[in-house]
């Protein structure tokens, strides 16, 4: 049965696409073509089916054998219509189609239809809008993070570099509601906008919101004037390259140090140490527990951080151990990848990005 779906399903797209729709239209052309044939000789000169069927083939394909039988009047005049109508189509469809297999038509049809088909099987993946120099830094660390990601973008040749290397991609102008759709909008955990200008990157967010209310926004700004409408149409967190890069420049000069480890725990020098964050989910047994009986405060190579409590959002540094737990609270850890890894194995808990609160 599901290679009977994935049958119906490469039908269905094949209908849908102009290229191909063209295609089965011609060919739909040529069969009516040959039962108008059979059924003529069948008529007119009472030949049976399968000499009709012969007759009107070398017919179309002006082969030349002769007649299979001696024909009426009526029978000349029928297979001159059709050598006329039948010969025409023929050649208008077998050019058309050399010339869609030399222009790429059918390998492109074949390459998109492809990508709908990994479009349509993602879930809970980032939408990245804009494969901007900082497009391309949150692409490396999409990956790096393992995260499933499709790239929107208007510039075809960045895309084909990305196509190459296996990267969902659609070429296209962000703002679209189709097109975000097609990128799986309504299933998709999030969105980033890395547009070059602002007004782009609030048209996204705007656009998004109205897609998918539960979808976590994060956007560029240039100005800080953009910063405040960019949350008031709906972006949950906006990233402003120029401050970051201010702030990171008098970091470097005061306090490099701090600057090198922050770094290796954000993954810059390709570390094992990392900073991940494990949400508590409803209904899970660590809910009720503190921290002491549940031994977060002795695990080897991991150390508490910080507790986001899902209540009152706030975060309490360096919690005591008699902290108790409660469900939609965020764990925030500095750790071994690994071990963090063996925890969340432990406790039963999945980095708080799979969840929404």
């Amino acid at each position: 049965m599901r290679w009977l779906s994935g049958v119906w399903w490469w039908s269905h797209r094949l209908m849908h696409h102009p290229l191909y729709r063209k295609i089965f239209w011609f060919h739909g052309l040529l069969l009516g073509l040959l039962l108008t044939g059979m059924m003529g000789y069948h008529l007119l000169e009472d030949w049976s089916w399968f000499d009709s069927l012969y007759m009107t083939v070398i017919t179309l394909a002006t082969i030349g054998y002769g007649e299979t039988h001696p024909l009426s009047d009526a029978g000349r005049w029928f297979t001159i219509l059709l050598i006329v109508f039948g010969s025409g189509l023929m050649l208008y469809t077998v050019s058309g189609f050399i010339t869609s297999l030399l222009d790429g038509d059918i390998r492109k049809a074949l390459k998109h239809m492809t990508l709908q088909r990994t479009l349509a099987g993602m879930s809970g993946h980032i939408i990245l809008c804009g494969y901007s120099q900082t497009g391309q830094y949150a692409v490396d660390e999409l990956r790096r993070a393992q995260r499933p990601f499709v790239v929107i973008d208007m510039d075809p040749a960045k895309l084909e570099a990305l196509q190459q290397q296996q990267v969902p991609c659609l070429l296209g102008d962000a703002t679209s509601e189709a097109l975000l759709q097609e990128a799986g909008i309504e299933r998709a955990h999030g969105l980033i906008a890395t547009l070059h200008h602002d007004a782009d990157n609030l048209f996204v967010v705007l656009t998004a919101r109205g897609l998918n209310p539960a979808l976590r926004i994060i956007a560029k700004a240039v100005e800080e004037s953009s910063l405040k409408k960019l949350k008031q149409v709906g972006a949950d967190s906006v990233v402003m390259p120029n401050f970051i890069g201010g702030l990171r420049m008098v970091s470097e000069m005061v306090r490099p140090n701090v600057v090198t480890f922050l770094d290796m725990v954000l993954g810059s020098d390709n570390q094992t140490v990392r900073v991940e964050e494990l949400l508590i989910p409803q209904g899970s047994p660590v809910a009720g527990q503190s921290l002491q009986a549940l031994g977060l405060g002795h695990e080897e190579g991991v150390s508490l951080v910080a507790l986001r409590t899902g209540q009152q959002s706030q975060h309490i540094f360096n919690p005591p151990p008699s902290t108790v737990l409660d469900a939609l609270d965020t764990l925030i850890l500095i750790g071994d990848a690994e071990r963090i890894a063996a925890l969340n194995q432990r406790l039963g808990l999945a980095p708080s990005h799979r969840h929404r609160t």
